[in-house]
């Protein structure tokens, strides 16, 4: 308590001019992202906190750096992201996205915990206080997502509720089960009641759902969706008092599309997120700084985009001390170069300069060891190709899923396609192509098969450990030979992603961290993933989507319409099983 009221009283003295401040960022052109004007002025810090915007340029400092009339705008806010889909642990992370300008995350690591549970989500809590970027959690809901696949663990509220009182924790996570709400299951309703008398926020999880649906998430006490891909999604949401989330990650690329139901009225009920976003394009282009760009080239005027980015994110996770530039406020600010390509010059984390020019000034040193059941998490059975064989017995009409590049839903076909010897076969030139998923957590050797088309590939397999959300092991091929070398390159390396070709391995990206995420150093994951661009596109010339995390997402059992578990092939829209072979 001693400390806390000396820390007050230095920043009120400094607030006063009774003291000198730790630093002042002098000459910027400040962003009020209260009420979206720009007023140049100097940016005063103690401790940490904003303790004045100031005018008249007439405080003094220890420290002190020339802005050059540079627009200055308050750090930016992820309000949903899964950090595991970056392959990247929460410390790595922090250093990829601190020099873009992203000072404050809100993570669900639902990922995870499918595969190691509480003890994962222990693992994510403990890496991210090792770094400088500030990553909140929200506690996964649905582990498993549904009784519809196996995931490596499940988690019920008498597991989530000692780390309610955790100070990094927010809330509860994107609520996937909505049947499980809709009908008022007391296993969901626990959570979500434990949550809410914690004074914590509950997030939604709202794909494909209607209004009448809404409106019982909204009687629930659920806040938030991330899953509209259309403007009237997104406004219908807003009229119920969601918060929408704004998405734009590597498969779900939804903002130029969710842009028009954003209006001067109703703006403040958006915010932006990413999801879930590979490490290359993390790399390059950024997370929230990228959506701003492209909201901007969009026509949305550049300071309500970073309000979006910045107080809307805060408001909406409770977050008081974040978001804006004014006394009060936490000292997370960027310096600009150019406001219209939102090019960031240098970020600054509680007063203190963490990132310029696009690089750490003082890179994070250590990760957390992860315990052995989270490094040695994939058992795989024996895979043959009769254990991959589709057969067919009256028709050759199959129900296929169908991808959409870049999005997360599918759609549902019924189409002929070939069999012999009684069997589906893999037809390139139609583009029908193979895909299993693998129970990889406790042995049950479960075999979920399917057709899928959409992908374009030519020859060779690929498969990955990353299939959402219960994380089995998910393979898609023109053959079962290459397959077969797929699966078990996967159970060689613990985890990871595989490209196949002939027989031969072609390049792999061991994912040692619950077969999700990699604790090589960053230059070495980059290069490994780069390499495994090269092969993917060696077997694929033609590829313009993201292949690996479009595939990735074929596997969650409730995003429609059609998906495929360890257990079969699953209707979202009826949310059942259902038969190969179509009636």
């Amino acid at each position: 308590m001693h400390s806390a009221i000396e820390k007050l009283q230095k920043r009120i003295a400094v607030s006063q001019q009774l003291h000198p401040a730790d630093f002042i960022l002098r000459n910027a052109r400040v962003a009020d992202v209260f009420s979206l004007a720009w007023t140049t002025a100097d940016i005063v810090v103690a401790d940490g906190m904003i303790v004045a915007i100031d005018t008249t340029g007439s405080f003094e400092g220890i420290e002190e750096l020339d802005a050059m009339e540079r627009c200055v705008v308050p750090g930016l806010i992820d309000g949903h992201i899964h950090i595991e889909s970056s392959m990247l642990t929460p410390s790595a992370f922090g250093d990829v996205l601190l020099p873009h300008g992203i000072t404050t995350v809100v993570t669900d690591p639902h990922e995870i915990a499918n595969v190691s549970g509480v003890e994962g989500i222990e693992f994510m809590l403990k890496d991210a206080e090792t770094s400088p970027m500030d990553i909140f959690v929200m506690l996964p809901s649905s582990v498993p997502s549904t009784s519809f696949e196996h995931a490596g663990a499940k988690l019920d509220a008498n597991d989530l509720q000692p780390l309610l009182s955790h100070p990094s924790v927010l809330g509860l996570a994107e609520v996937m089960d909505y049947p499980s709400v809709l009908r008022g299951d007391t296993d969901m309703l626990a959570k979500l009641a434990l949550t809410q008398e914690a004074g914590l926020r509950i997030d939604g999880h709202g794909a494909g759902l209607q209004r009448e649906q809404i409106r019982g998430y909204r009687a629930a006490g659920i806040q938030t969706d991330h899953e509209c891909v259309t403007a009237d999604e997104a406004r219908d949401r807003i009229s119920q008092g969601m918060y929408v989330l704004i998405r734009e990650g590597s498969a779900a690329k939804n903002l130029n599309a969710l842009l028009p139901a954003v209006t001067a009225h109703n703006a403040r009920r958006f915010l932006f997120c990413t999801d879930d976003k590979h490490l290359d394009e993390l790399v390059d282009e950024g997370s929230i700084d990228h959506a701003i760009r492209l909201a901007i080239a969009a026509g949305m005027e550049p300071l309500q985009a970073i309000q979006l980015a910045t107080l809307n994110a805060a408001e909406c996770y409770g977050l008081s001390a974040k978001g804006a530039l004014a006394a009060g406020f936490e000292a997370d600010f960027i310096v600009l170069d150019d406001l219209a390509t939102f090019n960031v010059a240098a970020v600054w984390k509680k007063g203190i300069k963490v990132a310029e020019h696009g690089v750490m000034l003082n890179p994070t040193p250590s990760q957390e060891k992860c315990s052995v059941r989270i490094s040695q998490s994939v058992h795989l059975p024996t895979i043959t190709k009769e254990k991959l064989a589709i057969p067919f017995s009256t028709s050759s009409k199959a129900t296929i899923i169908e991808i959409i590049p870049n999005q997360l839903v599918t759609n549902k076909l019924i189409e002929d396609v070939e069999i012999v010897d009684g069997v589906f076969v893999p037809n390139i030139e139609l583009d029908q192509l193979k895909l299993a998923v693998i129970e990889r957590h406790h042995h049950k050797h479960s075999i979920g098969l399917g057709i899928v088309k959409g992908f374009g590939l030519k020859q060779g397999a690929v498969a990955t450990t990353i299939a959402h959300d219960s994380h089995n092991a998910i393979v898609l091929g023109t053959n079962d030979s290459d397959m077969i070398v797929a699966i078990q390159e996967l159970q060689d390396i613990q985890g990871g992603l595989v490209v196949v070709n002939e027989g031969r391995v072609l390049a792999s990206l061991p994912l040692n961290v619950a077969g999700l995420m990699t604790q090589v150093p960053l230059d070495e994951a980059i290069h490994s993933l780069s390499e495994l661009h090269e092969a993917m596109h060696s077997i694929h010339p033609t590829l313009d989507f993201h292949l690996f995390l479009t595939l990735s997402f074929l596997s969650l059992p409730v995003i429609p319409s059609l998906k495929l578990t360890d257990t079969g092939l699953f209707d979202v829209t009826a949310f059942q099983h259902i038969s190969i072979e179509a009636e």
